[in-house]
C-alpha cells in the first residue's frame, strides 16, 4: 500500500471516516434551471463515494439574490430537498459519507442571475479584478447594496432553514462556507468589509456574522456534525485582509470553543498574490480535527497527516478527473488531470465520463 497514513480511520466530531482523503466542495453547475440537483449529480457523487468524506458543492442557502452561476444547486425549497435525497441515497448506497456546504454568494452574484435583485454585501465595494458570466455574456460585477444590521438576523435565519433542509435531505453533516470571497468571507476580511458598528471594524466584529451562522447551524445539527471552511489568504473574488494570521487565530479559537467537527482550512491563494503560513496558527488555536487543502500531493498529504498537523487532507483538482482517487493513491497509480474546458459545461462530458482505474 502506498501512503498508508491516509488510509487509517479518523474521527471528525461525530463522523467516523474510513480514510483521510476528503473531496473538496467543487462547483460544477450541473443543477437544473430551478437549482434542483439532477440525476447526473447523483451519479457524479456516487462515483466518488470512496472519499472518507465528500464535501458537496457550494449550495444556495437562501433564495432571491444568492445565485452566481445559474446552475448551482440550492437547499431552500421542498423540490431541492427531494432532489438532494436522491444524491445522498446514491452516495450512501456506495458506502460513502457526504456533507452539504451551505453558501451565500453575496457581492459575487449578479442581478441578471437573480431576477434583477441587486447583490448584497457588507460594504458597497464591487469586485474589480474580474468579470462574471451572465445570460448576456460576461459582465462587470455590480456594486452590492450594503446590508443593514437589522437585515442580518434574516441571513442567519436563512442559514438555519437551510441546515434543517440539509438534515431532511439525508446528509451526514454540513459545512458553513466562510471562504473564497462569498458573503460570510466578505464580512470576515477587511478588504471587503469597511462598515462600522457591530459587524465591522475589529476582527471580533467582522467574524460576528460567521459565528452567528455557525451557532444557529449547531442548534440544528449539534456541533459534532458541523464544519466550517475559511480561506484567509485566498485573493479569489478580489479578496484580501490586512492581517490574515490574526484573523485565522481568532476564528479558529472561536470555532474551537464551539467544539465543531472540523475546520476546513484553505492554506494558500489560487493566484499566489498573498503568501504566509495560516496552518500553524490554525493548528495552535483549534484543537479539533483540522482539514487542510490546496495543492497537496499524496506524499505531502501523508506527511501532514503523519505529523498530526491535519486530521485529513482535502483534494479538489484531482477528484474532478479521478473518480476513484483514493484507490489510485493507495495503488500509487498516475493521476489524470481534468479538462478545464468542461468544468462548468452542461452534461456528462468532463463530469461523469472520467473512467475509473482499470
Amino acid at each position: 500500500m502506498h501512503h498508508a497514513a491516509l488510509f487509517t480511520p479518523v474521527q471528525l466530531g461525530d463522523l467516523s471516516l474510513a480514510n483521510r482523503i476528503v473531496m473538496a466542495p467543487l462547483t460544477r453547475c450541473r443543477a437544473d434551471a430551478d437549482h434542483n440537483p439532477t440525476a447526473l449529480m447523483a451519479e457524479y457523487y456516487a462515483q466518488r463515494a470512496g472519499a472518507g468524506l465528500i464535501l458537496a458543492e457550494a449550495t444556495m442557502a437562501i433564495a432571491g439574490n444568492s445565485a452566481f452561476g445559474g446552475r448551482e444547486p440550492g437547499i431552500y425549497s421542498a423540490a431541492q430537498v427531494a432532489a438532494w435525497k436522491a444524491v445522498t441515497a446514491a452516495v450512501h448506497a456506495k458506502g460513502g459519507k457526504i456533507a452539504l456546504q451551505l453558501w451565500h454568494g453575496g457581492r459575487a452574484c449578479h442581478s441578471l442571475l437573480n431576477s434583477g435583485a441587486q447583490p448584497v454585501g457588507p460594504s458597497p465595494l464591487r469586485i474589480t479584478n474580474d468579470e462574471t458570466h451572465t445570460p448576456q455574456g460576461k459582465k462587470p460585477y455590480e456594486v452590492p447594496r450594503e446590508l443593514r444590521d437589522d437585515e442580518l438576523p434574516g441571513i442567519v435565519a436563512g442559514f438555519r432553514q437551510a441546515a434543517e433542509n440539509a438534515l431532511a435531505a439525508g446528509f451526514d453533516a454540513v459545512e458553513v462556507h466562510g471562504a473564497n470571497g462569498y458573503l460570510l468571507d466578505q464580512f470576515l476580511r477587511d478588504g471587503s468589509n469597511q462598515r462600522r458598528g457591530p459587524y465591522g471594524g475589529a476582527t471580533e466584529n467582522r467574524a460576528r456574522l460567521l459565528l452567528e451562522v455557525v451557532d444557529t447551524v449547531i442548534g440544528v445539527w449539534g456541533a459534532g456534525r458541523v464544519g466550517v471552511r475559511i480561506s484567509p489568504l485566498n485573493s479569489y473574488n478580489d479578496m484580501k485582509d490586512s492581517d490574515p494570521v490574526a484573523l485565522t487565530t481568532h476564528v479558529a479559537h472561536e470555532l474551537d470553543r464551539r467544539g465543531i467537527a472540523f475546520l476546513d482550512l484553505m492554506r494558500g491563494d489560487f493566484f499566489g498574490q498573498q503568501k504566509g503560513d495560516v496552518v500553524t496558527p490554525a493548528r495552535a488555536a483549534f484543537r479539533g480535527a483540522l482539514l487542510c487543502g490546496m495543492g497537496y500531493t499524496p506524499a505531502e498529504a501523508e506527511a501532514t497527516v503523519s505529523t498530526g498537523t491535519a486530521a485529513a487532507i482535502v483534494f479538489g483538482h484531482h477528484f474532478i478527473s479521478n473518480p476513484d482517487l483514493p484507490q489510485r493513491v493507495r495503488a500509487g497509480a498516475a493521476l489524470v488531470d481534468p479538462d478545464s474546458k468542461t468544468l462548468y459545461s452542461p452534461g456528462p462530458h468532463g463530469y461523469t465520463d472520467y473512467p475509473a482505474m482499470a
